[in-house]
């Protein structure tokens, strides 16, 4: 079955868009942007339409380092990250930042109780270990995947899963939440030479990828009725495109293609987790 993302996510996006209305007023995000590229630009106006269907007010705000020393630009998005926090009920850092900006700095200057795509080492931290603040939030792509997940039934404790990648957003934290679940999960790199790579794919009952290469897998790699989520995106001849070649669908029980797939879902699970955010700031005004 190929799953239709965009319809997922506007279901995902009404719910969030009930509990908002519930609010005394809209959550604000500020979205802090200081590496726009064609692609940036695109990525955040589907962002503020998908905010104001979950019934959020996204404001951008773009920083210009031109000029900016580079041994000065760290701390400027840091205070920039420490000012937009105060105004805000969540806070969006677009990554990836400009060269010479210190990425973990910026992010861990994102206050957890505002860290809607648990950037921080502090939100990471609590999702990974299940022991601090925030444990209902999920990074975007990890709670796009439980959605499939629990909309199709799909229990991941004794199964054999594969999770191409080990970047921060996508392979690194999906590879954390599959080994929560109870899965036996291995994860593919770069390094991982192609004898082993296709034998370990052979062997899955769940695939995700998040490698960002042009359909490194094909349907003769694959087991009949393997699960597969590609979260990779790349372009191939001006073409956006997934990790997993088209016609890897016939052989799935569920498929996620690109575009369409997981991409609207994990926005509209990051507008979830601002209401989230909203609602805990709202409950904690409420009991002081």
């Amino acid at each position: 079955m190929i799953l239709d993302g965009r319809k997922m996510a506007k279901e995902i996006l009404a719910r969030a868009k009930a509990r908002a209305e519930k609010l005394a007023r809209q959550p604000k995000v500020v979205a802090l942007v200081c590496n726009e590229t064609p692609a940036t630009k695109s990525y955040l106006a589907i962002k503020s339409k998908r905010a104001a269907d979950a019934g959020c007010v996204l404001e951008v705000r773009r920083l210009n380092m031109t000029g900016i020393q580079e041994n000065e630009r760290s701390l400027k998005v840091v205070d920039s990250v420490r000012k937009a926090a105060g105004e805000a009920d969540a806070l969006i850092v677009q990554l990836p930042l400009p060269e010479g900006v210190d990425t973990k700095a910026v992010c861990d200057a994102i206050p957890i109780e505002k860290d809607a795509d648990v950037l921080s080492s502090a939100a990471r931290a609590g999702f990974e270990m299940k022991g601090l603040r925030n444990l209902s939030l999920l990074p975007p792509v990890v709670g796009a995947v439980r959605e499939i997940f629990v909309r199709n039934n799909v229990g991941a404790k004794g199964k054999k899963a594969v999770v191409i990648g080990a970047g921060f957003l996508v392979g690194a934290p999906v590879a954390t939440w599959l080994t929560q679940q109870g899965a036996d999960v291995r994860v593919l790199t770069i390094e991982t030479n192609q004898e082993d790579f296709t034998a370990a794919l052979r062997a899955s009952d769940i695939i995700v990828s998040g490698a960002g290469s042009p359909h490194i897998i094909k349907p003769e790699m694959l087991k009949e009725g393997v699960i597969l989520i590609d979260a990779g995106t790349s372009e191939s001849s001006g073409v956006i495109v997934g990790d997993t070649e088209p016609a890897c669908a016939a052989k799935c029980s569920l498929f996620t293609p690109v575009p369409g797939g997981v991409g609207p879902l994990a926005v509209a699970c990051l507008f979830e987790n601002v209401v989230m955010l909203a609602e805990q700031k709202n409950s904690s005004i409420l009991s002081s």
